[in-house]
């Protein structure tokens, strides 16, 4: 019997304090009766101590499940009369760390609850908690989770600040993170300047704020904190300068295809582009503006700035842009069919390849032939790969990749003066203080080649000038806050929109 009640208070010693009397099995569940100790208890209002005992009351609350079945633990407590005249006449005993009031579930079922809907939130929760052993609704799974304090500290010194998406082109939140030790301080409902400000004010304490690009960001910045310091996104940086390079390298595929000897767009396309290169320029040699021009021409204003912007319409001319095909592999051997036969039927050429492996459609090979990429003398290089070569560090590059990079950027004195400011920009990534000296000579170096998309680019620095400054010389980053929001994106799809902004906010500050 010793063994059996050391088992017992092993296996439920989470019922410390209470007296257990016996264990039923019940089949399904397990029942559990216990009673407070007999000892001397606190009045909740004047603080008196009373053992005197005016009634009994049985609790019947929920404990962790054992061997996979639910417990139940019926727990005899007391009312007693407290002894301080004028106070309450009765009050109910209580079980701090074990059994909280107006809860039927012990603390410790409720903090292993507590874990799970944390993570899973209403209907997933519901589930895995069936499984294992504890029941629960939807409803108030989410109830738990809503019940759980959120963690408060002090005002941080530095914080990151970005927004995300509630509906996708319609409503947005802002996240508010601690950007030193990475912690979510708050989500605001919106991205508008006013709602920042008022949260900032609040902050007095905030010396520096990452942030992204975004001007209305800057604009509540300035106006609640003119002293604080801002930090814009070096990886925005790095991407904004990675699409304006690649539209420099699509505004000169004349140069590098006439090296590669890839083929560029021929046919009523590349007609209607030289034509409407010379009706932009025309209209824009007689003084005409650029809006007049969109308005005459009927084209997009931004259309009608990117033909304004080459000097040359050889420049508007573009490589295809082609995607990798199930074809590529055999080119070689079509190559050589078609300059033998070049009478050859389509889908003799199928059957071919197709008992060499090849598993796509008789259409991909038409539509392969028809485009030419079949007679080409080697597989097409689209803008976009080439882009990413200069983009990349040159150790990582495969060496037949430096041949072709070293062949690119010797084309024409552009395309050298592009490679050389990316690889000189990349430097200027790692924080220090001569960045800000660097940075002024880049910018210059630049603008005096003829560049003009990373002259926008450049355009846009200067209009950020001391956020971009304070990128290139203080440690701090706004990529915390962008795994914040990619966390976040999970969380949204966990509970697929039927969640409203409290709940999503909930989550999100508990994770």
């Amino acid at each position: 019997m010793k063994d059996v009640n050391e088992l017992v208070r092993t296996v439920f010693s989470g019922l410390f304090p209470l007296v257990i009397e016996d264990v039923t099995d019940e089949g399904e569940r397990i029942a559990v009766r216990a009673q407070t100790p007999q000892e001397a208890a606190v009045c909740p209002v004047c603080g008196a101590s009373s053992e005197r005992v005016h009634s009994y009351q049985v609790r019947r609350v929920a404990d962790v499940p054992v061997d996979g079945r639910r417990v139940v633990v019926h727990v005899k407590v007391r009312r007693l009369v407290c002894p301080t005249r004028g106070c309450r006449q009765t009050f109910r005993e209580q079980m701090p760390g074990l059994l909280e009031r107006y809860q039927r579930r012990t603390t410790r079922l409720t903090r292993q609850i507590k874990a799970v809907v944390k993570e899973l939130a209403g209907r997933a929760g519901s589930r895995l908690l069936a499984i294992l052993a504890a029941d629960l609704s939807r409803h108030t799974a989410v109830r738990v989770l809503l019940r759980i304090s959120l963690p408060t500290g002090r005002t941080p010194r530095v914080i990151g600040v970005d927004d995300f998406a509630l509906r996708r082109r319609h409503r947005y939140a802002t996240v508010v993170i601690d950007a030193e030790t990475h912690q979510r301080i708050d989500v605001l409902p919106d991205r508008t300047a006013d709602t920042l400000e008022a949260w900032l004010r609040e902050r007095p304490g905030i010396e520096i704020v990452c942030r992204d690009g975004s001007a209305t960001y800057a604009e509540a910045i300035r106006r609640a904190l003119p002293d604080a310091v801002q930090v814009a996104d070096r990886w925005h940086l790095w991407h904004n300068l990675c699409e304006a390079s690649l539209r420099e390298v699509k505004a000169h595929s004349t140069c590098w295809a006439a090296v590669l000897e890839a083929p560029l767009y021929n046919g009523p396309r590349a007609q209607t582009t030289l034509e409407r290169w010379h009706q932009v320029h025309g209209l824009l040699e007689k003084g005409v503006g650029l809006l007049e021009c969109a308005r005459r021409l009927q084209l997009a204003l931004n259309t009608v700035k990117r033909y304004a912007r080459a000097d040359r319409p050889e420049r508007m001319l573009l490589v295809p842009k082609y995607r990798a095909s199930l074809v590529d592999p055999y080119r070689e051997h079509l190559r050589r069919r078609r300059t033998e036969d070049p009478a050859v039927p389509v889908s003799h050429l199928f059957e071919e390849i197709k008992a060499l492996g090849f598993t796509g459609c008789l259409n991909l090979l038409h539509k392969y032939i028809n485009q030419g990429r079949a007679d080409a003398d080697r597989s097409h290089i689209s803008p976009r790969r080439l882009a990413r070569m200069i983009l990349t560090r040159p150790d990582n590059l495969k060496p037949e990749h430096r041949d072709v990079l070293t062949r690119i950027t010797g084309s024409c004195p552009e395309m050298t003066q592009l490679a050389a400011g990316v690889r000189d920009f990349a430097a200027l990534l790692t924080p220090c203080a001569e960045n800000t000296e660097r940075l002024s000579r880049w910018i210059d170096q630049v603008r005096a080649a003829d560049l003009p998309h990373l002259h926008a680019f450049t355009r846009g620095l200067d209009r950020d000038h001391n956020a971009v400054n304070a990128a290139l010389t203080l440690p701090y980053s706004n990529g915390p806050t962008e795994g914040v929001n990619t966390k976040t994106k999970r969380i949204a799809r966990q509970i697929h929109g039927r969640a409203g902004f409290t709940l999503l906010r909930h989550r999100i500050l508990l994770g």
